[in-house]
């Protein structure tokens, strides 16, 4: 089945030549100029991968990542010539996938896009109940965790915190936004209580505890690629 992909691009030329390439490849490409012309084609269709330019006219990308991010988990790709540490946080920060800065090779843009959609569409080893990464194998359905042959005794919070970044592979995830997800909005603690953990956690996975990344200034993700 040919992925469906929304390329969002102002510049004519710069989306054409990004199509070409897309389509070398066998994507069905629909492309959008602007960002509400973006969200009008967002909302007629079903996409399996979103590329988002973030300098465009009438609403900026950021606002489409914002808006698609309020109904839908589809991967999105942030290009952007503005390579800024703060920027490529503020984009991890609204739910996009992964951050490409300009000037751009629209072959290593296919080439992640496509290890992008490997990775959510589950084929990195993995199976509805059986997580593979190395050596280390999450259980969904016997909520266990085993590095090798050996079963890791993980709490419950840990537990819940692997389970939490494995669901957002190869995303950067915030300190605030892991402890809003796994210990809720009403939790009275800190920050801290989420590095606390993480630390614990690696701790018991070991050398497989080294896909745990942290992200200096912005937090924390789950990558085995890197």
């Amino acid at each position: 089945m040919r992925r469906k992909i929304l390329l969002v691009e102002d510049d004519m030329l710069m989306r054409e030549f990004i199509t070409d390439y897309f389509k070398k490849e066998q994507w069905d490409v629909h492309e959008a100029e602007n960002g509400r012309i973006a969200l009008e084609k967002f909302g007629e269709a079903a996409f399996d991968l979103v590329v988002l330019d973030i300098m465009m006219p009438e609403m900026d990308g950021w606002s489409v990542c914002r808006r698609i991010r309020e109904k839908s988990d589809v991967p999105i790709i942030i290009i952007t010539a503005r390579s800024d540490d703060d920027d490529q946080v503020m984009g991890f920060e609204l739910g996009a996938d992964e951050y490409v800065t300009k000037p751009l090779s629209p072959r290593v843009l296919v080439a992640r896009a496509t290890a992008l959609m490997k990775r959510t569409e589950g084929t990195v080893g993995r199976t509805p109940d059986l997580l593979v990464y190395g050596a280390l194998s999450v259980n969904r359905a016997a909520h266990t965790v085993t590095v090798g042959d050996v079963k890791k005794n993980l709490s419950p919070k840990e537990y819940e915190l692997l389970l939490y970044l494995i669901k957002n592979y190869g995303r950067v995830l915030a300190r605030e936004s892991i402890l809003d997800a796994v210990w809720g909005y009403d939790y009275l603690g800190d920050v801290r209580t989420v590095d606390t953990h993480i630390k614990k956690l690696r701790a018991k996975l070991g050398d497989e505890g080294r896909y745990i990344r942290t992200m200096i200034r912005a937090g924390y993700k789950f990558d085995v690629d890197e």
